[in-house]
């Protein structure tokens, strides 16, 4: 399922499906997640726990469109070592999102923008397009998020009544 994400809304008819595990290698859990991701997952994450008798271990969580569950499960028990899944039933509530441009000592990043009721409320600069440009410069990856961030920062104080932002 493709989601709108310019407008904020609500996704209904989400699952949660979660998995305890303390017998795989750890190693495996990023491929894990990459081919839950290539099939549709929204989300993908890891969580440390202390299983019974003291075992540490991971809990998957994997987010997803309510039709993705018999792919994203089969993906779950054939690459995990897991015995059994919990399905929780889910809604995510989005921010819309847009995405403007700034300009850099490195060239155009892109920001993303967040809206909240018609307001935005969060901006965060292309960790990709960050991370390339840190590796091509060779510059510390943090200094050119924080001169992206500072950028649109000094391009939204330099608006005059912008309501869009």
């Amino acid at each position: 399922m493709k989601f709108n994400h310019t407008e904020e809304h609500v996704d209904d008819n989400m699952l949660l499906l979660q998995a305890n595990i303390d017998d795989m290698n750890p190693e495996l859990c990023s491929y894990v997640a990459d081919q839950l991701f290539a099939i549709g997952a929204n989300d993908v994450y890891w969580i440390p726990i202390v299983m019974k008798k003291g075992r540490p271990g991971l809990m998957l969580n994997v987010l997803l469109s309510n039709e993705l569950s018999s792919d994203i499960e089969e993906i779950i028990f054939k690459e995990t070592t897991t015995l059994g899944l919990r399905t929780l039933a889910a809604s995510c509530h989005r921010l819309g999102r847009r995405w403007t441009q700034v300009n850099t000592q490195w060239g155009e990043v892109s920001i993303k923008l967040g809206f909240y009721k018609g307001k935005q409320v969060q901006y965060a600069p292309e960790f990709s397009q960050c991370e390339a440009i840190a590796h091509s410069y060779n510059v510390p990856l943090k200094t050119v998020y924080d001169q992206a961030r500072a950028a649109y920062q000094a391009e939204i104080n330099s608006d005059d009544g912008d309501d869009d932002r």
